[in-house]
């Protein structure tokens, strides 16, 4: 009898492997199937994932840079076979605007947004030509809709640290936001992840697992330099929180010391320093 139920259950996982896409503009991935414990991290809208498990109303994902966790499985277009996912071929728009409107008709006054999704979504294009300010786009559930072109880049491009800089400083003031991988809000590592990303590089989810990654080299605090990442903690192998160095003395991160918003700190004030265990620089 355990036999059999071990087979069952085997096939069960296999037959719940596959892909799927977010149709949420933020979604909140928890470490088990309940949203009464805690988030782990989160998907954004029309992010396609990895399915590894389902259950009941869950289904265990994967993120594009491999973080597991449950989400409730109504916030998810499970794709048939050989099907693409969302945004992944043809024309595509990405939100370059710290969150974007999106509408059901090229309109800002006729009728509320659709949906409002945040900075680096991606949409499939369905026309850029016909509205001088508009682009039609598909959503992720099938639907038409519109997006003004002033929120979005058809040719997005690796930036430099210099760029990073000044796109970190876009973000000042959100809240912070346990598990935050978005402009809804970001978390320390969710935020430097998302910057340098936003350089080509891809580095994992987490402070200590940055910290320790392969594709940093460390950096000693005298030879600081803007784009460097700080690490915080106990020790490199158990950093609990992490900033993105912009010069002359001063960080961004996503933090709740004082304030539970992404602002600028001195690494000489004296809580950072006492916590400060190391830097990185990403190898580019």
């Amino acid at each position: 009898m355990r036999l059999v139920f071990l087979l069952w259950a085997a096939a069960g996982l296999a037959l719940a492997q596959g892909r799927a896409v977010v149709l949420r503009p933020v979604l909140n991935m928890f470490s088990k199937p309940t949203s009464m414990t805690d988030v782990v991290t989160q998907a954004r809208y029309g992010m396609t994932v990895t399915i590894v498990e389902t259950r009941a109303n869950w289904t265990r994902i994967k993120t594009p840079d491999d973080y597991p966790g449950w989400a409730a499985a109504i916030a998810l277009h499970r794709l048939k076979k050989d099907e693409p996912g969302y945004a992944e071929k043809g024309r595509v728009a990405t939100v370059e605007s710290v969150f974007a409107h999106i509408y059901r008709e090229d309109s800002v006054t006729k009728h509320a947004p659709v949906v409002t999704v945040p900075f680096e979504t991606r949409l499939e294009v369905l026309d850029d030509h016909s509205k001088e300010r508009w682009l039609q786009v598909k959503l992720a559930d099938g639907r038409d809709a519109w997006i003004q072109k002033g929120d979005v880049t058809l040719e997005p491009h690796d930036r430099t640290i210099s760029d990073l800089a000044e796109l970190a400083k876009r973000f000042l003031g959100l809240p912070y936001t346990w598990g935050g991988t978005t402009s809804f809000g970001y978390d320390c590592s969710g935020f430097t992840q998302m910057l340098t990303r936003q350089s080509g590089t891809s580095i994992p989810r987490d402070a200590d697992q940055q910290a320790m990654w392969s594709g940093m080299q460390p950096v000693e605090k005298a030879d600081l330099q803007a784009g460097d990442l700080l690490y915080f903690g106990k020790s490199l192998e158990k950093a609990s929180h992490t900033g993105f160095y912009l010069g002359n003395g001063e960080f961004i991160h996503a933090s709740t010391h004082e304030h539970p918003v992404v602002q600028i700190s001195k690494l000489d004030e004296e809580h950072w320093t006492s916590l400060f265990v190391g830097a990185r620089r990403w190898k580019k």
